[in-house]
């Protein structure tokens, strides 16, 4: 256990009493929590993560802790927003689910939920987006300048950033992503790209710079690439990370794009994983949302030479070449070729690019409560690793709410997918091959099965 973890605790059930009796105080007692947490993480050290996710922890949580303390800097995002063209402008990108998920740190997300569903709030919906709205609720949420969210890749985004911005007085845009791409598609979201510039000029009196938003494209691209390097490097090296240092690298791809700190940490990252000794356990491709709570998995995951996570798909899911000279163009062939947008069939071809790079041993797909995609294209997903003899474990339950988790059931099937992980690398090891080997010989690589490098 770290040597901060328990005051950590005691505060944290401060500050979910804290949000029930003086809303107000329970943002600035949050903030200061935040705060301190990010200082641990900067200053003592975790003997048990490699230094790398180490070094992760710290800058993600400071990206989040430093925007929420200057409410002047930072507009509320959906995960997939254009975060590079408001960073043009100073300003930071805060998305709802990353706001749901630091507070459901603090155990107050059923607080939240519960009061979201009481004002009339849909059980049904998104638990990150009633947790938000819990929040707006009971007067704990604050108001930044601006939210900017995009259809995808949840049908929720629109009603939740609606009310928010109608109760809260926050001025809305709205970004429709095609689903197709082709060249009409990418002009039609490319102009309201221009226009939400306008919109940040008159808003901040700054004036756009495009030469800047072309730079931020520029440090993405390399970024994809390290990420890329880095994956595939952990494939390969044992590097040790808590389960929830995964999500980490999902927030800080998607919030933090285009940021030259982001780019200076992976190459760090990579760096330093060619020298951790080679990785001997099973290697796990994760699918979706990470409910970073739950005692079965982090039990699993955490620091564990015997299971690794290689990869998470939303860290990889927007990365394009960018390769347009516009760069609205190119910041709008990102958004409409990321793997959530459009039909299922890209996500797959997503999930066999990152099998061919990483050969992982098996998949896990967490089916978030509320999340249609994810419950929607599981059997398509379970159809398609059968055919390419990928073992699968798909888990549901809730990235925020505990209660609609159930850690014995799923503590159960994982002990039962790791069984069948063993039994499948004993029987290729009978055959004198290995378990990817014979995994591509059945399957076929991603380039086969229409994915592409």
């Amino acid at each position: 256990m770290r040597p901060f973890a328990d005051p950590i605790h005691r505060y944290m059930d401060h500050v979910r009493r804290t949000c029930e009796t003086d809303p107000e105080r329970a943002w600035r007692d949050a903030l200061i929590g935040f705060r301190g947490n990010t200082w641990g993480s900067r200053h003592l050290p975790n003997f048990h993560a490699a230094r790398g996710y180490h070094k992760l922890e710290a800058y993600t949580l400071g990206l989040v802790s430093d925007q929420l303390g200057h409410e002047s800097n930072y507009v509320w995002g959906n995960v997939f927003a254009p975060v590079e063209i408001m960073e043009c402008f100073g300003l930071g990108t805060v998305s709802v689910e990353c706001l749901a998920s630091f507070f459901s740190g603090y155990h107050a997300a059923p607080y939240f939920i519960d009061r979201a569903q009481e004002s009339g709030i849909a059980p049904t919906l998104c638990t990150y987006h009633k947790t938000v709205m819990g929040m707006m609720e009971t007067g704990v949420l604050h108001a930044p300048r601006l939210a900017v969210t995009t259809s995808c890749a949840c049908d929720g985004n629109l009603s939740t950033f609606r009310q928010l911005g109608q109760r809260m007085d926050v001025p809305m845009v709205l970004l429709d992503v095609p689903y197709d791409n082709d060249d009409a598609s990418i002009d039609y979201l490319a102009d309201q790209l221009r226009e939400l510039a306008r919109t940040l000029e008159e808003l901040t009196g700054v004036p756009f710079d495009e030469s800047r938003l072309s730079h931020l494209l520029e440090v993405e691209r390399e970024t994809n690439i390290l990420a890329w390097e880095f994956m595939r490097l952990q494939a390969e090296h044992f590097y040790p990370a808590e389960f929830i240092h995964h999500l980490f690298f999902v927030l800080a791809m998607q919030l933090s794009a285009g940021s030259e700190e982001l780019h200076d940490l992976l190459r760090f990252m990579v760096d330093d994983i060619k020298r951790a000794p080679r990785l001997q356990g099973d290697k796990i491709l994760w699918v979706h949302l990470m409910p970073y709570y739950q005692q079965s998995l982090k039990a699993a995951f955490d620091y564990s030479p015997a299971h690794q996570i290689v990869a998470v798909d939303m860290a990889f899911c927007t990365m394009s070449d960018l390769d347009d000279a516009d760069p609205f163009r190119a910041l709008a062939k990102k958004l409409i070729g990321n793997a959530m947008n459009g039909p299922y069939e890209r996500k797959l071809v997503l999930v066999d690019r990152l099998l061919d790079a990483t050969h992982a041993d098996g998949v896990i797909h967490f089916c978030h409560w509320g999340c249609k995609q994810s419950s929607g294209g599981s059997a398509l997903l379970r159809e398609h690793l059968h055919e390419a003899g990928v073992p699968l474990l798909q888990l549901d339950g809730d990235g925020i709410d505990e209660r609609n988790s159930h850690d014995g059931q799923i503590k159960t099937r994982l002990e039962a997918f790791f069984e069948v992980l063993e039994a499948k690398r004993a029987e290729g090891a009978a055959q004198g091959g290995n378990v990817n080997e014979e995994s591509t010989a059945q399957g076929g690589t991603a380039e086969t099965k229409g994915g592409a490098r």
